[in-house]
């Protein structure tokens, strides 16, 4: 079964409803070794493109993933990116700002982790926590140290919208192309995650009381989430909504869309000038 990616993708000015958009799909694979043999092809075709990005040195690409949690965003980086050059690629995890973060404006952090023309940049949550779970937390907001006046719920978010939409033209003027991934996972699949988590010693680790207190905002994430696509799903920068009660089908999605993306870059290795090939074949007869 293709994997087309439009059907993942959000359209500018979607007004979308999450509870309408699946979190499961038909599998793209008809046996678990169909899917390794699937995601092995993907990953082997990234690394020769990667090479190919690192080589050309024009653009620099960012995969931006935000999700709920348990919705699998350290597994699809794991398994997605397993065959690039970690010299090549970088991940970021962003958690609660730091003292030093917050005295900065809220795209500050997040602007020193940009990649270079070159490299792939993988941020695990980014800028977009400004405008989610500070939505969702208004304490939140209330502890950034923002002027009275910038602090009017009424008008904060279509402006940080509007910054996170400014920005992100900016960087694609500037040959950054940014692909961002919203892993669409149900309640009742992050019930059965966190489950896993309590039951299985090896997964005990990642499982904490605050994951359940975020649990009880679920609605509140969900119409967040909803606004934050509708607002900065642009055509340079677009959203897509992976299934993700299907952890193998999401991974296979999102391989795809990194794969369409790099394929679309016009990309080629540099020319080797006669003065270069001179050179060459004079370094060859001391060999």
């Amino acid at each position: 079964m293709k994997i087309t990616i439009k059907d993942f993708r959000v359209r500018r000015g979607e007004k979308l409803k999450l509870e309408k958009r699946p979190t499961r799909v038909k599998p793209f694979y008809k046996s678990k070794k169909k899917y390794h043999k699937i995601l092995e092809k993907h990953i082997e075709e990234l690394s020769t493109l990667q090479r190919l990005h690192y080589a050309s040195n024009r653009y620099a690409v960012l995969v931006i993933f935000q999700a709920m949690d348990a919705a699998g965003k350290d597994g699809a980086i794991r398994h997605v990116m397993s065959g690039v050059n970690p010299q090549g690629c970088q991940v970021f995890s962003f958690q609660q700002p730091s003292v030093e973060e917050l005295e900065h404006d809220f795209l500050w952090r997040t602007t020193k982790c940009l990649p270079e023309r070159g490299r792939i940049g993988i941020f695990n949550r980014s800028y977009y926590e400004e405008v989610l779970i500070a939505r969702v937390h208004p304490e939140i907001l209330q502890g950034q140290g923002l002027p009275d006046a910038l602090l009017n719920e009424k008008t904060i978010w279509q402006e940080r919208f509007s910054s996170i939409v400014n920005f992100e033209e900016h960087l694609h003027l500037n040959g950054t192309r940014i692909i961002k991934i919203f892993l669409h996972l149900s309640k009742d699949e992050q019930r059965k995650r966190f489950q896993a988590r309590i039951d299985e010693p090896e997964k005990n680790w990642k499982f904490s009381l605050a994951d359940i207190h975020e649990r009880t905002y679920w609605k509140q994430y969900m119409e967040a989430y909803e606004a934050c696509l509708h607002a900065t799903s642009t055509w340079y920068a677009p959203w897509y909504v992976v299934p993700a009660d299907d952890k193998k089908n999401a991974r296979l999605s999102v391989s795809q869309i990194i794969l369409d993306t790099f394929k679309d870059l016009e990309m080629e290795y540099p020319e080797t000038s006669a003065k270069r090939r001179r050179e060459l074949k004079s370094i060859r007869k001391l060999l």
